[in-house]
């Protein structure tokens, strides 16, 4: 839940609970019980000074109060958690926080005026488990500055505009979990600036401007599970950026400035990684992912992609999520999804498919979820959604269906699946012209007839259509009757040998002026 929501449900709990820990509670605050004050009022200049001795959480948000001064909480060094949210804070003394000695929460986020931290601000919390200092003023922050928050565990920055960060600030941060610096301005990080984070699981540095990764950035982080570096300006990513994070399950680079992306990136141990997201960046080409086994979810989708290798995910049987919708696709390789057997998603919209493979699926048996809208599909080849054991959720609309003999597959399809095709009213016919626009599960069978059309040998078959009904195939012509036409039909068996068969609209010479003579085949 999103801390600032949690903290309004938290007002308005307290808010209906007035206890007997009332008469206790400070003026223009709320008491939940006798550990704990609340106070919300923008009238609020200064902190509460008659707090009692047993509270051990303190909460101020939406308050006037825009200074703490020198040994503001001497009367309640008992406070294990104290949060100061969306207040007016311009400036912490250094020896604001020095006698809350038991300190593990504090969070001073939401102060957009707040744009430096003294060296001493935290020297006293020793007992720091969480530290939250999010979408503030802070353009930096001092070296040292964490030195003595050993047992820190989670420490959020994000939402500053921190554009540089002191070598070692990390150092003494041996126990330290989660590290979030998303949404500021840095450049660049070095080696050094992560040293000592040897059990870091988290780190985050989205909506920055990085503009390039080396393996020195993540020396000593072998712990590392989780990577987040969205929204930042990365346009390269050395060999063996990542080798050194063998624990590495999450990796998300959304949103960033890649044209390319090769699995050398992991070294050449094999990679744990469980999730990819690639989204949202210029990819224009890729090169097999194989010796990522273990991965489970890839979102390549919003890049450049135009076509896909044959192999990109050769070896990865753990894929449940293919992701490669918004690129410029126009075909996909027969053998792309070859031994997948555990796909449940598959997401190829928003390209530009003409075609697929009868084959394409065919190992995707407990496919749940099929996206195959807004490409330039016509047709489906009989067969593809064959494989599936159970109906996936189908997306077909903003494909120029053609509606003629060559589209009864999907038709039949369209008629049996409709509960399980999502916006089945914009699964509409592209041609031919008089059944434009109209729904495809609105055609009647009959009408999916195929125009022939004229070639050198052909004088004029503009009357004729090729008509299915079941299993059988219904070529109609109108002639004159003194224009003598031969129909060839050629069966060609599995080993290539043809069988055909002739019929012949035989004329009365005798009654005509001119002969003429048209082979159909």
């Amino acid at each position: 839940m999103d801390r600032n929501l949690g903290l309004t449900l938290l007002l308005v709990l307290l808010l209906c609970h007035k206890g007997n820990s009332e008469s206790l509670c400070p003026y223009k605050c709320q008491c939940f019980t006798p550990v704990q004050v609340f106070c919300a009022d923008e009238r609020l200049m200064a902190l509460p000074s008659n707090m009692s001795t047993q509270v051990e959480d303190f909460i101020l948000m939406i308050s006037s109060v825009s200074y703490l001064f020198t040994h503001t909480f001497k009367e309640s060094p008992q406070l294990t958690k104290l949060v100061f949210l969306n207040n007016t804070l311009i400036s912490i003394h250094a020896m604001a926080f020095e006698s809350l000695t038991e300190l593990q929460e504090l969070e001073i986020s939401g102060n957009p005026s707040l744009e430096n931290l003294f060296l001493e601000t935290f020297s006293k919390q020793r007992k720091l488990i969480k530290l939250f200092l999010n979408h503030n003023g802070l353009k930096t922050v001092p070296p040292g500055t964490f030195d003595s928050l050993t047992q820190l565990q989670t420490l959020q920055m994000k939402g500053n505009i921190i554009s540089y960060l002191p070598t070692f600030l990390f150092l003494h941060l041996h126990k330290l979990r989660v590290l979030d610096l998303s949404q500021n301005k840095l450049t660049g990080v070095t080696r050094e600036t992560f040293s000592g984070l040897s059990g870091l699981e988290i780190l985050k540095l989205n909506n920055n401007f990085i503009s390039n990764l080396t393996s020195d950035m993540f020396h000593n982080m072998s712990q590392l599970t989780e990577l987040h570096m969205e929204w930042n300006k990365i346009a390269q990513l050395s060999d063996d950026v990542f080798s050194m994070l063998p624990s590495l399950k999450v990796l998300n680079l959304r949103g960033n400035l890649l044209t390319t992306f090769s699995e050398k990136v992991f070294g050449f141990q094999p990679s744990n990684l469980s999730e990819l997201n690639l989204k949202g960046n210029r990819l224009t080409q890729l090169s097999s992912l194989s010796s990522l086994t273990s991965l489970a979810d890839i979102d390549l989708s919003s890049n450049r992609l135009s076509m896909l290798p044959e192999d990109i995910f050769l070896n990865i049987t753990f894929l449940e999520t293919i992701d490669v919708s918004e690129n410029q696709l126009t075909s996909l390789p027969e053998r792309i999804f070859n031994d997948l057997f555990i796909i449940k998603s598959l997401y190829l919209h928003r390209n530009n498919l003409t075609k697929l493979d009868t084959q394409l699926f065919r190992d995707q048996s407990f496919l749940q979820q099929l996206y195959l809208s807004e490409n330039q599909l016509e047709t489906l080849p009989p067969g593809l959604l064959d494989p599936f054991i159970f109906q996936p959720t189908l997306r077909l609309h903003g494909n120029p269906w053609k509606c003629d003999c060559q589209i009864r597959y999907l038709h039949d399809w369209v008629l049996s699946s409709s509960r399980d095709i999502e916006m089945l009213d914009r699964v509409l016919c592209g041609s031919p012209g008089y059944l434009r626009n109209h729904a495809v599960a609105s055609i009647d069978e009959n009408q999916l007839v195929c125009q022939m059309s004229k070639d050198e040998h052909v004088q004029d078959l503009s009357t004729c259509r090729l008509q299915a009904s079941n299993d059988t195939f219904i070529i109609k012509c109108k002639v004159d009757k003194c224009s003598p036409h031969t129909v060839k039909v050629q069966f060609q068996e599995e080993d290539g040998s043809i069988k055909e068969h002739i019929v012949k609209n035989e004329v009365d010479h005798s009654q005509c002026t001119s002969n003429k003579t048209t082979t159909i085949q």
